[in-house]
């Protein structure tokens, strides 16, 4: 396999394709995925004072303009999605795994105080449903499945699904299953 960027990884995602850079462009005209190109930017110019900068500023644009609040520091691994544009919250100590979907509404924030004080820790292919809160000091196992609406605010195991509010966990050995696709290795 070729040495694909981030970027191309996280565009694979959407399209099942590897795309060239102008390939890359054109899709842009989507909001999430230019979203999350403008984002990889100031991810990957944050040592760079005048890059840094600029798109720190073009990503505030962004983010006013689409209703994402996704910064640089936030860690979050290759083959990235975002479901629907609108509305998303996620706290810059948050990090997040490869190969990971969030929907609209959701919150990923951190936890000013109590036993769980601190910013989550999402591992890889993990599926975010719609108005999902994941908040405090937690860590989200591999192939996990949050249902629309949960609220999560402890430790889930790998390969479960989480439902409801206050949330439970069903242990799913194949939780994502159809709903992660065209995984990035």
């Amino acid at each position: 396999m070729a040495d694909y960027s981030i970027i191309q990884k996280d565009f694979y995602r959407e399209s099942g394709k590897w795309l060239s850079t102008f390939e890359i462009w054109k899709k842009c005209i989507n909001p999430n995925l230019h979203f999350v190109y403008i984002l990889r930017k100031a991810q990957k110019y944050q040592k760079s004072p005048l890059l840094n900068t600029f798109w720190r500023i073009v990503l505030r644009h962004y983010q006013i303009k689409y209703g994402f609040q996704i910064y640089p520091e936030t860690q979050i691994g290759e083959g990235f999605y975002l479901g629907h544009w609108g509305s998303l919250v996620i706290n810059p100590k948050t990090v997040i795994g490869k190969n990971c979907n969030i929907a609209q509404g959701v919150t990923i924030g951190q936890q000013n105080r109590g036993k769980n004080e601190g910013s989550p820790i999402i591992g890889d292919e993990v599926w975010i449903g719609t108005n999902a809160v994941i908040v405090g000091a937690i860590t989200i196992g591999n192939n996990v499945l949050i249902v629309p609406n949960s609220y999560v605010n402890f430790d889930v195991p790998p390969n479960s699904v989480v439902i409801g509010n206050p949330a439970k966990i069903i242990p799913t050995p194949n939780a994502t299953m159809d709903y992660i696709n065209r995984k990035v290795q």
